[in-house]
């Protein structure tokens, strides 16, 4: 299995970002209204190192609101652009401490938990592809019914595996929005990781040549997912 040159040449352009939160359907009312404008939102350009403290982010400034989010909700952004690239799509949820907003608040610390990740299938052309693939959209997440209440950042992020045979060349393309989240449960969530942190250069969801695993054998980085 094999990608070719004229394939990588042609997708390497195809950056995004994710300006926009939907939740059950409805869209935040503008772009970077409740999500925290990333540094790239105008090169389009995803990050290389997964050890760069812009690997929680990729954001300096907040958004100016807060979205109300039920448990149980489904939540996906929309793309700038098809995310095109093959490689996983993720969830995390970050509680804010008691005491902070999470308008202010700048996700540090071992405070992050997965309830969400994708996993790849074989094509027919024997090419590993992802659920939401070539979409303008990324995949739908539903927030776990047994989240406590509280006020979090939501992150999502896509990992773009197409040149990730070589180190520090799998590209990162995230944001974080800001939420409130009610009618929620009394779960635990975990594993609890930070960010920088949970990830490394050569991890194997992250250092990986796609034309050489089989598609059970790709491991998503960072933790397990919650509930999972």
């Amino acid at each position: 299995m094999k990608f070719s040159t004229v394939l990588l040449a042609a997708g390497a352009s195809a950056h995004y970002t994710f300006p926009r939160l939907v939740i059950n359907g409805v869209s935040e009312a503008k772009d970077w209204s409740v999500t925290r404008q990333t540094k790239n939102a105008q090169s389009k350009s995803g990050i290389e190192n997964p050890t760069s403290a812009d690997i929680r982010c990729y954001s300096s400034t907040t958004a100016g609101s807060v979205a109300e989010v039920a448990a149980g909700s489904t939540v996906h952004y929309i793309s700038t652009q098809q995310v095109n690239h093959p490689g996983p799509t993720q969830y995390y949820l970050a509680k804010v401490p008691a005491g902070q907003s999470a308008t202010r608040w700048d996700g540090s610390g071992a405070v992050w938990f997965k309830f969400f990740t994708t996993m790849p299938e074989m094509d027919r052309n024997k090419q590993l592809v992802w659920p939401g693939q070539n979409a303008y959209k990324t995949v739908n997440a539903t927030i776990p019914a047994d989240t406590p209440d509280g006020e979090y950042l939501l992150r999502v992020e896509h990992i773009a595996l197409h040149m990730a045979m070589q180190a520090n060349k799998a590209q990162f393309y995230l944001s974080c929005s800001q939420i409130k989240i009610t009618g929620g449960g009394n779960g635990k969530p975990g594993p609890l990781v930070s960010l920088p942190g949970a990830y490394r250069t050569n991890d194997p969801g992250i250092l990986v040549n796609l034309g050489a695993i089989q598609a059970n054998a790709y491991q998503p980085p960072g933790p397990a997912v919650w509930g999972a």
